[in-house]
């Protein structure tokens, strides 16, 4: 299925992404550091959502308190739970 996740806190606008059977696919996000971002989705592509979730929760921006990693992994905390219903 495909998830939508307007992120708050950051350069990016949204993430796009699909999981299916807990598995990431197709990432994108929408404003933010291009090519940081391209390398984050590339990274997760095909990985296990609860894997990418321990990877990159918490991690700041700056005097931040979230960054792009970090939206992502609340994005893909929400997928999991929409997925359980």
């Amino acid at each position: 299925m495909t998830y939508t996740y307007k992120t708050k806190g950051t350069c990016s606008r949204a993430i796009t992404f699909d999981l299916n059977d807990g598995i990431v696919s197709n990432v994108s996000f929408q404003g933010g550091c291009n090519g940081n971002l391209q390398g984050i989705a590339k990274l997760c592509e095909g990985k296990k959502a609860e894997d990418i979730i321990n990877s990159v929760s918490g991690i700041r921006c700056g005097m931040k308190t979230t960054s792009c990693p970090d939206q992502f992994a609340k994005a893909l905390a929400e997928a999991l739970e929409e997925e359980k219903k």
